[in-house]
């Protein structure tokens, strides 16, 4: 089987979010940051309160609303950064084996992804799991890495993931 498609900056910005969204460390680190920030936030305002001389109810009446809106709109903020420092680093160098056209050859042994810039091989055991979100196909190669297929270059996305699927048993 032989898939033509041309893999743009949104359907790699996609990838990230998907992966970001779907690892565990990655929850980790956002739940972190999200939570964390804010019990430090109350505590900050019984420190200041003491040190300040100031009033602790008015304080942690401030810093608790501080903290609310933390919690509420910090993930938002934390996608947000995923896609900005992404396209950074898109625009850092050339890029041309991982954006713009792909063929893919799947066969009985594996993978080949050809592209302007080379070649990949890979054997269906280098696959470690195939997932999907509603934009695209991912095949990853490694916990971080994943070859990219766009539902929207798909002629028939279901007998695509059935070939997959056979495969990846």
């Amino acid at each position: 089987m032989e898939i033509r498609y041309n893999l743009k900056e949104e359907d790699y910005l996609n990838f990230n979010i998907f992966h970001v969204k779907n690892s565990k460390t990655a929850k980790r680190a956002l739940n972190m940051q999200r939570f964390l920030t804010p019990i430090i936030f109350i505590v900050l305002s019984f420190v200041l309160s003491k040190v300040g001389n100031m009033s602790f109810f008015g304080l942690f009446i401030a810093f608790l609303i501080v903290s609310i809106l933390w919690i509420i709109f910090y993930p938002r903020y934390f996608y947000s950064y995923v896609i900005r420092n992404t396209k950074k680093m898109i625009k850092e160098g050339k890029n041309d084996g991982l954006l713009g056209k792909h063929h893919m050859i799947l066969s009985e042994e594996g993978i080949i992804d050809s592209t302007s810039n080379g070649e990949t091989k890979v054997v269906w055991s280098g696959i470690q799991t195939l997932s999907e979100d509603k934009h695209n196909i991912y095949l990853y190669n490694s916990s971080v890495s994943a070859y990219i297929l766009p539902k929207r270059e798909l002629d028939d996305i279901e007998e695509i993931k059935t070939f997959f699927k056979s495969k990846l048993k």
